[in-house]
């Protein structure tokens, strides 16, 4: 008789992973804790592919010790390493359910999940990779017509954390359907969120750094009915009852591994040829901010208005156009550009995961020079939230000092740094506009090239200038310090703008200002503006040799030693 198909994942190498030496390879989840300390990261097929698959380690890594409770705990994993013996000896207790192929229980899937025609559909379904009507950048433009089993297993699991929304097939015993549909129930759990999770030198440390212990404060965790989907009764084709999903998730395990859609792999003995999507346990994001820590959460007035509650909280998403630095302030402080005005100082809630590292060296072992490397993942999505636009991937290194609140001044120091970047860079496109309007052109793409190349030449100075907030720095000469070097870099761009415009701008023509006023616009009087308006934003970058205001004028774009 033959045997059953099975692919243990357990056993079975499926997992990308970079080794501390730079090599690539692919280990079995037993492998990956084994020689968790030999690995610099996880390398996902996409960006978004290697935060759903930490995420699926980190909730193994908290069921097999069932914990930490506590820093004490953490602590003893920090000094020691990982228990590997026991995460082996789960894995292997556990082998049935994580066996791709189990006849009735296959992992992350529902057995015997169909539409009422029996259709097997592409594997374009599941597969983030392959555009939408893009055809660039890509291996697969013609779409995906076979995986290996290890390629649809990491699909697989990030299906579940990052499918798109939209009218999905009618499963047959899902109340839900309608004429052979079910209508848009909202995108997979991650994909609500602008991921962030902590990186550490190897991926022992990362997972490390992101096992937040169950007697954190503002976390909701149940130990006692947190459980991963593999310790959970294997899902039919209907969604678990509102009773049921208004108590859950129970815990960071339950929500990690939380099965959004109902996913059935058709395979043979050579890979998988299809699936069967569909939707499954909806969870709306209000208010998760005491459920889910790795994201920032933004309040929403005009959801409290719509649903008559005093409070609601919505993940904040990534920005594909601003670098992770500036966003800092989220991360350091939980606040947002403009909210001060606003008198909304609590409008923004810093990721949990950044208090859990914070508390790290304020009650546990790390040092208060450590530096963290804050990743920042997440999926963009268009037209409804049916398709993957865009994804973003970044980070930011900086010390853990800053995330204190007994060091707040530091923080605020890196907060107050960010707004010098973003005014100094407002100035340069201003000046791009001066330019472009003397010249009677289209100031619009002027600016925005201008203001593009601002940020990026600022990028890798300001991350480097970031690390250098370590605990004794003075807060008031580092700011100092970053505003000379904001001021020198800006003002060699503008420089060169000046420099490459045209005759006609430096003519000039008469133009009406904001408050109504004519005046004679040229390349000389926006290069005066320009210099005027830095020094004045920039104070810092004064030297006590400066030159005098007059002698300012006739130097304005001179970089300062």
């Amino acid at each position: 008789m033959p045997s059953e198909p099975s692919f243990d994942l357990t056993r079975r190498p499926w997992l990308p992973v970079l080794y501390d030496n730079g090599g690539e390879g692919l280990l079995s989840l037993t492998e990956v804790f084994q020689q968790a300390h030999r690995l610099r990261r996880l390398v996902g097929d996409v960006p978004t592919q290697e935060f759903a698959l930490l995420r699926l380690l980190l909730a193994i890594l908290h069921d097999a010790i069932e914990g930490p409770d506590d820093i004490d705990e953490w602590t003893e994993l920090w000094e020691e390493g990982l228990p590997t013996d026991r995460i082996t000896a789960y894995l292997e207790r556990h082998r049935d359910r994580f066996d791709l192929l189990h006849p009735q229980a296959p992992f992350l899937q529902t057995a015997e999940l169909r539409t009422a025609g029996d259709e097997v559909f592409s594997l374009d379904r599941i597969v983030a990779d392959v555009p939408n009507g893009t055809l660039f950048f890509t291996m697969r433009a013609h779409g995906v017509e076979r995986l290996d089993f290890a390629e649809a297993a990491r699909w697989l699991v990030h299906a579940h954390a990052f499918d798109t929304s939209g009218i999905k097939s009618g499963a047959v015993g899902d109340p839900r359907v309608k004429k052979g549909k079910v209508y848009p129930q909202g995108v997979g759990w991650a994909g609500n969120l602008g991921g962030v999770f902590v990186e550490g030198d190897d991926l022992r440390e990362t997972l490390l750094l992101n096992l937040i212990a169950f007697d954190t404060d503002n976390l909701r965790i149940d130990p006692a009915r947190d459980l991963p989907a593999w310790r959970q009764e294997p899902r039919g084709p209907q969604q678990l009852d509102e009773i049921e999903l208004s108590r859950r998730p129970a815990g960071l395990r339950d929500l990690y591994t939380w099965q959004s859609r109902r996913i059935r792999l058709h395979f043979d003995a050579d890979g998988v040829y299809g699936v069967v999507l569909a939707y499954g346990d909806s969870l709306s994001p209000h208010n998760k901010h005491v459920h889910e820590p790795m994201t920032a959460w933004r309040r929403s007035p005009a959801q409290e208005k719509k649903l008559r509650l005093a409070q609601v909280y919505l993940p904040r998403e990534h920005d594909p156009s601003r670098s992770a630095w500036r966003g800092l302030g989220a991360l350091v402080a939980g606040r947002a550009e403009g909210t001060e005005q606003r008198e909304e100082a609590a409008a923004i809630v810093r990721p949990r995961i950044l208090d859990w590292v914070a508390r790290l060296t304020v009650e546990g072992p790390l040092p208060d020079d450590f530096l963290i490397r804050a990743r920042l993942v997440g999926a963009v999505y268009g037209t409804q939230q049916s398709v993957i636009n865009d994804m973003v991937d970044d980070a930011v290194t900086m010390p853990i000092v800053l995330l204190h609140e007994r060091n707040k001044e530091l923080g605020q120091t890196a907060i107050d740094a960010v707004a010098d970047a973003e005014k100094a860079v407002t100035i340069l496109g201003d000046l791009a506009s001066d330019l472009a309007e003397a010249s009677g052109t289209d100031p619009a793409p002027a600016v925005a090239a201008a203001r593009a190349l601002g940020f990026g030449m600022l990028d890798g100075p300001f991350r480097q200038w970031l690390t250098t907030l370590t605990p004794g720095a003075d807060a008031g000469e580092r700011r100092v310090a970053w505003q000379r070097e904001t001021y020198k870099i800006i003002t060699r761009l503008g420089r060169d703008l000046v420099d490459s415009a045209g005759d006609p701008a430096w003519e000039g023509r008469i133009v009406q200002t904001k408050k109504g006023q004519k005046i004679w616009l040229n390349a000389s009087y926006a290069k005066e503006v320009f210099g005027n308006r830095l020094r004045k934003e920039l104070p810092g970058a004064r030297q006590s040799d400066d030159p005098s205001p007059e002698q300012a004028s006739e130097q304005m774009l001179e970089v300062p030693s």
